[in-house]
């Protein structure tokens, strides 16, 4: 029973973790004053698709690594991936060169990633 308990919580949090998404960080310059929060959104995003259309893929592989410690470590595995995915990931250096090269050609400056 307290296995299931544990399990569930693990669960909840892993899904809740899983949807907190990364993104650039744009510098407020002139463009991103003109265009405002939402047009400069929606650029991110329509970069964001280019990236991955071009083959550059966001992800850091973290979901297999939980994969592999729930295998190995069972409850205890299951914390340590939830404990890990926490954690903000990076994307890949390739998607991440691919977004902010697309977003400096629009006009926006990116002062990092968070």
């Amino acid at each position: 029973m307290k296995l299931v308990k544990v399990s569930s919580i693990g669960l909840i949090l892993l899904g809740l973790s899983a949807c907190s998404s990364t993104g650039p960080v744009l510098y407020p310059n002139d463009h991103l004053r003109a265009v405002g929060k939402e047009a400069s959104e929606r650029d991110v995003e329509a970069c964001r698709q280019l990236a991955e259309s071009a083959g550059a893929r966001e992800g850091s592989g973290a979901m297999g690594q939980v994969a592999t410690s729930t295998a190995v470590g069972a409850v205890l595995g299951l914390l340590r991936g939830i404990i890990y995915t926490a954690r903000p990931a990076q994307p890949n250096q390739a998607y991440t060169n691919f977004v902010y090269r697309c977003l400096q050609e629009k006009g926006y400056e990116v002062t990092g990633w968070q």
